[in-house]
């Protein structure tokens, strides 16, 4: 993994190594499922990987168009997607509640994996990037 140096190679990066952790996810996870838990753990996996490269991508894709903004704009764009995601997610899983075919514990474990594995991309990306946030 190269040190971004602008905002853009920043959340490219987050991108496509998002892209790759949600397949990795989707493969492991649903492998697991369909072993486990059959074709709805098969489901269960995918849904769970599906729903983290959603959700990641409305993460950088709100933080990259509010970086054309000033501050205050910065901060609704981000808090209201943040709010988007919250409503959406909400609205899937009450969906998915009834649903024969969900195997809750791999929808479950599918989900955190993924949380926890974008949070450490996303930091450790930030981390690395050069980005000067300021001139002389």
């Amino acid at each position: 993994m190269s040190n971004p140096s602008s905002t853009s190679e920043v959340f490219s990066t987050v991108l496509k190594q998002g892209l790759l952790l949600v397949a990795a996810i989707a493969v492991i996870g649903g492998g697991l499922g369909l072993l486990f838990a059959g074709i709805g753990g098969l489901l269960s996996g995918l849904i769970g990987a599906g729903l983290a490269l959603l959700f990641s991508s409305l993460t950088a894709l709100s933080v990259k168009l509010g970086g054309n903004l000033s501050l205050g704009g910065f901060f609704g764009v981000v808090l209201g997607g943040w709010i988007v995601k919250m409503l959406g997610f909400i609205f899937i899983i009450a969906l998915l509640k009834g649903a024969t075919f969900i195997a809750g514990p791999v929808l479950f474990f599918t989900l955190v994996a993924s949380i926890l594995g974008t949070l450490v991309i996303d930091s450790l990306i930030v981390l690395r990037s050069r980005i000067t946030v300021g001139s002389n």
